[in-house]
């Protein structure tokens, strides 16, 4: 039987490698799992050897402050592939974890192929890196078609798959009116994943909602969460006796609470895409302790942190980035964006235009599925 061992970093990428798992399961149902992975590689049946939690860092700083514990991590982690002796080995996006322990598998065990999905962001910084990538990756899946030419360069098997959060989705119907008992208009919040994130976000949001409660009554908040961080932020919430304030984890429930909103409010990362892709207007926020923050601003070589502002060179959707990430300027920004249809209107016409540069013709998920599969069969 063939095996495949599945290597994440956090929810995000736990969230994509299951997509793609589970088109590879329809196809081919006889081959074994094992992961590092969260709540969605769960539920399709691939148990992880440890709680995605104890290597979710963020931040130069955090890391270096937990290097002990992550070093121990990918030596676990790489004990763990070696007995499981997969065909392949399957990473997907967190390099600094997941690549660590790529590296060391190609040494030790290189018949194993090693396929990593999400590539490094090297045409944010770091572009020498792909040099080294040469030396134990087999393939890498991309997201985004502009990055062929930094892999092609160093003639590095790759395939432009695109992006998962894309793609147009069968779902099944759900009725928001059993979640929302009253005709408030949905704004969706996306505090992030990672602890950090949501002990960085979470107050910093909660007085936004304060504030446009102030303002009107109009509206209900929905906290988009994780089954492994819907408790984390419940925590800031059920003492605050406001009662147009939810948390919801369930991806289907959430994506229909998504599309029924007039607004979001995210922080920054891949969930911006399918924010987009669903013609949502939005802002992006994102918040890191001073020292990670100038780290980041001498390494990186673009302007800004959302990727549809990074491929069009200005701001298409408004940042909010460090001091600016505050209740005050989120609810200006928010309420300034509410009052002008126009310009919400003109983002979401950039967007979609951007996206449609972006996509892939057919599944992404069906597509690494495919390649996966072609690797176990040849």
């Amino acid at each position: 039987m063939k095996k495949i061992f599945i290597i994440t970093g956090e929810a995000s990428g736990d969230k994509l490698a299951s997509k793609v798992i589970s088109k590879l399961m329809k196809v081919n149902p006889d081959v074994r799992f094992s992961c590092v992975g969260g709540s969605s590689l769960k539920s399709i049946g691939v148990k992880s050897i440890f709680d995605l939690k104890e290597i979710t860092y963020i931040g130069f700083t955090n890391v270096l402050f937990n290097i002990f514990k992550i070093k121990k991590k990918i030596n676990q982690t790489i004990k763990e592939v070696v007995k499981f002796d997969p065909d392949i080995l399957f990473t997907v996006d967190s390099p600094e974890f997941t690549l660590r322990v790529a590296k060391k598998i190609k040494l030790l065990k290189p018949s194993i192929k090693t396929i990593h999905y999400v590539a490094p962001q090297v045409w944010i910084w770091r572009e020498n890196r792909v040099k080294k990538f040469k030396k134990f990756l087999d393939h890498v899946l991309l997201l985004f078609n502009f990055e062929k030419k930094y892999f092609d360069k160093e003639n590095i098997k790759n395939t432009f798959v695109g992006h998962p959060l894309l793609e147009d989705k069968n779902e099944n119907k759900i009725e928001i009116s059993n979640i929302i008992k009253s005709n408030k208009k949905i704004i969706s919040i996306f505090a992030g994943s990672r602890d950090s994130e949501i002990r960085t976000l979470t107050p910093i949001l909660i007085d936004f909602i304060k504030l446009m409660n102030k303002k009107s009554n109009n509206y209900f908040f929905i906290f988009h969460a994780t089954h492994e961080n819907k408790n984390e932020i419940y925590k800031y919430i059920k003492n605050l006796n406001i009662d147009n304030i939810d948390v919801v984890a369930d991806d289907n429930v959430k994506r229909a609470l998504l599309k029924n909103s007039i607004f979001a409010v995210a922080k920054s990362g891949t969930v911006s895409l399918e924010i987009c892709n669903l013609k949502i207007p939005s802002i992006i926020i994102y918040k890191i302790n001073m020292i990670n923050y100038f780290i980041m601003k001498f390494l990186v070589k673009v302007k800004f942190v959302n990727i549809i502002n990074i491929i069009n060179k200005k701001e298409i959707i408004p940042e909010l980035l460090q001091s600016e990430c505050n209740a005050d300027e989120i609810y200006k920004s928010v309420i300034y964006l509410l009052k002008k249809p126009e310009i919400m209107q003109e983002q979401l016409k950039i967007c979609t235009q951007t996206l449609n540069g972006i996509k892939s013709k057919t599944s992404s998920s069906h597509e690494a599925s495919a390649i996966l599969n072609d690797y176990l069969v040849t």
